[in-house]
């Protein structure tokens, strides 16, 4: 399965997933430095006149290398910034877009005319498919377990459906936290992997302390999956919901009249700043490092597991590569 050249010198095969409010110019800085593909959503950016000066700011800390990063611009006409962020990502040349919601020709044509890529999340064949006929460079398929806005089928059931269908560039997204994970993917037929939740707790993520600590504390049964927050269904930490007045499981319907908090009316607590998202992966979690810690780690992690699959060859005497 192809990796784009722009992306074939990573250290490892991975997209750090861009996460609203936690990713902002440091945690890019720093996740490209460190060989894998730094990305934040242009939407961090605010006012939207600092987004062209963000951009400015990330390639100066990545002068003098050739890494690649990456910005998320979500498609869809509730946003009135696509227009004009996506004129500043052409201006800036961005190496790659994310893209989400709506299948994205208007970004597919822009990013195409100055030798850019776009990766588009789905979370199911159907999206594949519409996000295909736009003419996408790559897919993000967004899986159960994913942090934020994550799917509920299970990667082995969606990728396979998915590859069936189009041999490009597929990257997985859901609950992937360690090097062992990655080389998974790419075992089941992924090209690179998406990695969100990991990467909040480290030292450059723009997440609060609490929030990096709790995902410290906290393990896959914490994880709540609901649409009431955003309207979409999304991972969620249980604690945040919890203190917010809210009973994890029992959850009212997401309808903006509903009283949320013991009988009283009150404004819906918010996703992201208030309710925080973290996949299920995030029982793996066990310290705030620093991104090269982290990837170093994930380096050795990938590089043991495949000394157990090799180990694992040779004891079966198999004859199979």
């Amino acid at each position: 399965m192809p990796v784009p050249a722009a992306l074939s010198t990573l250290r490892l095969p991975v997209i750090a997933a861009p996460m609203f409010i936690v990713s902002g110019i440091d945690l890019v800085i720093a996740e490209s430095r460190a060989g894998i593909v730094g990305s934040l959503p242009s939407l961090n950016a605010r006012p939207q006149e600092t987004f062209d000066d963000w951009l400015t700011q990330i390639e100066e800390g990545l002068a003098g290398t050739n890494a690649p990063y990456a910005v998320n611009l979500v498609a869809h006409r509730s946003n009135d910034r696509l227009s004009g962020d996506l004129e500043t990502c052409v201006r800036h040349r961005v190496p790659l877009l994310l893209t989400s919601l709506q299948a994205p020709g208007e970004v597919v044509q822009a990013a195409h005319a100055y030798g850019g890529l776009v990766f588009h999340d789905v979370i199911s064949l159907r999206h594949a498919e519409k996000a295909i006929e736009a003419g996408v460079d790559g897919l993000i398929l967004v899986c159960a377990g994913a942090g934020g806005h994550g799917g509920a089928l299970s990667p082995f059931a969606l990728l396979q459906e998915v590859r069936s269908i189009y041999s490009g560039t597929i990257i997985l997204a859901g609950a992937i936290t360690s090097g062992a994970s990655i080389l998974a993917a790419q075992a089941m037929g992924a090209d690179l992997v998406y990695m969100g939740t990991r990467f909040i707790a480290t030292t450059e993520a723009s997440a609060v302390p609490a929030y990096k600590q709790m995902l410290v504390d906290t393990a896959a049964r914490d994880i709540v999956y609901t649409n009431l927050f955003s309207g979409v269904h999304g991972n969620y930490l249980r604690p945040t919901i919890a203190a917010a007045g809210l009973d994890p499981d029992h959850l009212p319907a997401p309808d903006a009249g509903k009283t949320y908090v013991a009988g009283h009316k009150r404004e819906k607590p918010k996703a992201w700043k208030d309710i925080w998202g973290a996949g299920q992966g995030v029982g793996s979690i066990t310290s705030v490092d620093d991104t090269a810690v982290v990837v170093d780690r994930l380096e050795s992690e990938y590089r043991a597991a495949w000394a157990r699959m090799t180990a694992l060859h040779h004891h079966t005497g198999s004859t199979t590569p």
